[in-house]
């Protein structure tokens, strides 16, 4: 049986690769088969379908019969999915066990040391670059925030503002237990703005006027600094920002500028 394109597609987001999905499927219009029916039916080659099969086997797809030739049995296509999603979390589970205990070991210590060794000697040139999308920013964001030791000096926008309550309250909290100050001006005029009060529990916030200034950048430590370099209203795929760790930017630069701008805010 062939099957749209559409759910070829709809197996590929699930992680499942070009042959996975052809011998899965025809696999599923069999019911039980063996390997050299399966790689003539899905056009795979034969010398790659026993161990695609028995990645599929590993991930629930399929159930392999002892026998002689050896048989394939397509797995229910919901009851597949469960078993792939069980496996999965299985797999996440004992891969985070084994991170965690390797954080807290002399190892991590170890690799710590030659990071700090080896950042002496790079250029701060090179410690500079463009994060396409929303997501990498926000993945970035929360490393600075986890990181930051003195200050964060945040501008944003109305909307930047509800995106780090969304995503960074536990962070910024964190970070101020840390005994890290954190100041943010964003422009809200005489509106009521919720985030605020979960923010202000942990930073300090000052109106600007939005018809002076409407950006997004982000100090920290006066070393480490990021800025949005596309409107908001940009699809989140093809969100740019750009991130140094240059301290003339943030500390001759933006610094100085966030500076200005907080000691004239009314």
């Amino acid at each position: 049986m062939v099957v749209s394109q559409k759910v070829l597609d709809a197996l590929k987001q699930i992680g499942l690769n070009l042959y996975e999905r052809k011998l899965w499927v025809a696999l599923l219009s069999k019911g039980t088969s063996t390997a050299g029916e399966l790689s003539s039916l899905a056009k795979v080659p034969h010398s790659r379908t026993y161990d695609v099969l028995e990645t599929l086997a590993d991930k629930g797809f399929v159930i392999v019969q002892s026998t002689k030739p050896i048989k394939y049995v397509a797995v229910i296509p919901k009851e597949a999915f469960e078993r792939a999603k069980k496996k999965l979390r299985e797999d996440t589970k004992v891969k985070i066990d084994r991170m965690e205990r390797v954080e807290k070991s002399s190892e991590m210590k170890e690799l710590e040391k030659v990071y700090k060794k080896g950042f002496k000697t790079v250029e701060s040139a090179e410690l500079t670059g463009s994060l396409k999308g929303k997501k990498a920013l926000e993945e970035k964001l929360e490393s600075s925030f986890k990181n930051a030791k003195r200050n964060i000096s945040i501008l944003t926008t109305r909307s930047g503002l509800l995106e780090l309550q969304k995503n960074h309250t536990d962070n910024l909290k964190k970070a101020a237990e840390r005994g890290v100050k954190i100041r943010i001006a964003v422009p809200f005029g005489k509106e009521r703005i919720p985030e605020l009060e979960e923010l202000g529990k942990y930073a300090e916030v000052k109106n600007i006027p939005e018809k002076d200034i409407s950006g997004r950048f982000f100090v920290f430590d006066d070393a480490h600094a990021l800025m949005a370099l596309t409107d908001e209203e940009v699809h989140p795929e093809e969100h740019l920002s750009f991130w140094t760790q240059s301290e003339h930017v943030s500390n001759k630069v933006l610094g100085p500028m966030f500076k200005f701008l907080w000691k004239n805010i009314k």
